[in-house]
């Protein structure tokens, strides 16, 4: 599969480019940002992060906001943030233009309901034809790793649980850790996946952790002011489920922040050292 380079920057001695390419998972073109850290260019394999953005989010928002890219560059950990929805003429969209269906919310889920189901694939995007883009094309190794904030959180460590094999950890800022009993996930599950709540489950952070078996290591971070807290994100519900199944998770919550970048860029180190130990890259 081609793909075209649209754009690239020179930063701490690595390299951060957008591409555009023919998705045939969404049936649209779609963009992704990759930062290379400069061990990669010596011909070296680095392991990857995937970092999934949340709601009314690009690709731009965390390599522009997170601070992420010198401790990526120190530790030789790639970067992959891949748009959060479908894009595009013929891409349906929220008729109210809501922020919380359509463009830019795609909440990482395979859409079963038309007119949703004809782009909306973003599980198999992420799961199987990113990586594949990013392995054939890049000096990248088979290990991953997965991070997201808010929405994406919820799809970061939702992947994470349907694929503990694929990734050696997972964390998540803000994540929507319940969908199904909260406003943001009863919306976009009930439009992309139909009226039957059974079939929300298997997207659905709570109930998975709850059930796995295979574990991998977990990390999130909430802010204490966040205004999303207890309506929409609901972390305690997150801590009782993984608590019942002893799953490997820790929660940090933090005083005094709130759901915004300023937030992740505060605690992103945090992240990458994490991941970093869980790639076998630190002690």
């Amino acid at each position: 599969m081609s793909i075209e380079n649209i754009s690239t920057n020179k930063v701490f001695d690595g390299w951060h480019k957008q591409y555009n390419h023919q998705s045939q998972t969404l049936n649209c073109k779609m963009r992704f940002a990759i930062y290379l850290p400069p061990q990669a260019a010596n011909g070296k394999k680095v392991p990857v992060m995937y970092w999934l953005s949340g709601l009314t989010c690009t690709d731009e928002n965390f390599m522009q906001k997170a601070s992420a890219l010198k401790l990526a560059a120190e530790l030789g950990i790639a970067i992959v943030a891949p748009d959060t929805s479908p894009r595009g003429e013929g891409v349906a969209d929220d008729p109210e233009q809501a922020y919380d269906l359509g463009l830019g919310a795609g909440f990482y889920v395979n859409a079963t309901q038309a007119p949703w189901n004809k782009h909306y694939q973003m599980y198999d995007y992420v799961v199987n034809e990113l990586p594949g883009i990013i392995e054939n094309h890049f000096p990248v190794n088979k290990q991953r790793v997965i991070s997201g904030h808010s929405m994406g959180g919820h799809g970061a460590l939702m992947i994470a649980l349907r694929n503990p094999s694929l990734y050696q950890s997972a964390t998540a800022f803000s994540p929507v850790s319940n969908p199904v009993n909260c406003p943001w996930g009863k919306k976009a599950f009930s439009a992309y996946l139909g009226a039957d709540s059974k079939k929300w489950l298997q997207y659905d952070t709570c109930e998975l952790i709850a059930l796995a078996q295979q574990k991998i290591p977990m990390l999130v971070d909430q802010g204490e002011n966040d205004n999303f807290l207890e309506e929409q994100l609901k972390p305690h519900s997150l801590v009782v489920a993984a608590s019942s199944n002893h799953y490997p998770l820790s929660l940090n919550m933090r005083q005094g922040y709130d759901h915004s970048y300023y937030f992740i860029a505060s605690f992103i180190e945090t992240h990458l050292y994490f991941h970093a130990a869980n790639l076998g890259l630190t002690e």
